[in-house]
């Protein structure tokens, strides 16, 4: 009997992609598994003022402590007058022709600080008719051209005091301030009271009154 030829066997099929189910491109996320003990909170990990703050009372009793050391501080280190005055004389001369008055107080100042003491401003203000009249001392060119034009002016006037007049330790000093106001002089006559007050560089003003 003749030999008959087997055929081959076929060749494996390799199998190709599936391009009819729809390819899903977005990554598989992987799955965590969750540990309580592992999970936190980012307002706590950055502090918070109820973390990181003492109790109120502490925090209380703390700025109260503050106010006071800075209070105390404060009133031992403020300026206060050292120097006191009086007010000795008073002469007023109407000024012709305008309701005015020109005046001239006598006052003596008294250094009471270890201290210099230098002025640094000098105001008078008079209470007449219920209305508070307020003005600077005129520096001393102008109260000679005053005490010129109107003698009467200068009858008790002692050496002229202006700014920055120097008070040594210790020391006392008196003159002259001129000023004016705008009333007449039976109006100034009638004033219920005159204050003198001179303001010295480091020290509460002085305060005097007639």
């Amino acid at each position: 009997m003749p030999d008959v030829p087997v055929p081959p066997p076929p060749s494996p099929t390799v199998p190709g992609p599936d391009t009819s189910a729809p390819v899903d491109s977005a990554p598989v996320a992987a799955s965590i598994p969750s540990d309580s003990a592992n999970d936190f909170n980012i307002g706590e990990e950055y502090g918070t003022a109820r973390k990181n703050l003492p109790p109120a009372g502490i925090l209380a009793i703390c700025v109260a402590v503050v106010v006071i050391i800075a209070g105390i501080y404060a009133a031992m280190h403020r300026a206060h007058p050292l120097s006191s005055g009086t007010v000795d004389d008073v002469v007023a001369v109407p000024v012709a022709g305008q309701e005015m008055v020109m005046v001239a107080v006598n006052v003596s100042l008294q250094n009471n600080e270890s201290n210099p003491t230098v002025i640094r401003a000098i105001q008078v203000s008079a209470d007449v008719n219920g209305k508070t009249l307020t003005d600077d001392a005129s520096p001393a060119v102008d109260a000679q051209r005053y005490f010129e034009a109107m003698p009467e002016l200068k009858q008790h006037a002692l050496q002229l005091l202006s700014t920055e007049t120097r008070i040594q330790p210790g020391g006392k000093t008196s003159g002259t301030i001129v000023v004016s106001f705008p009333v007449t002089a039976e109006a100034f006559a009638g004033r219920k009271s005159l204050t003198v007050t001179i303001a010295p560089y480091d020290e509460l003003p002085i305060v005097m009154k007639k």
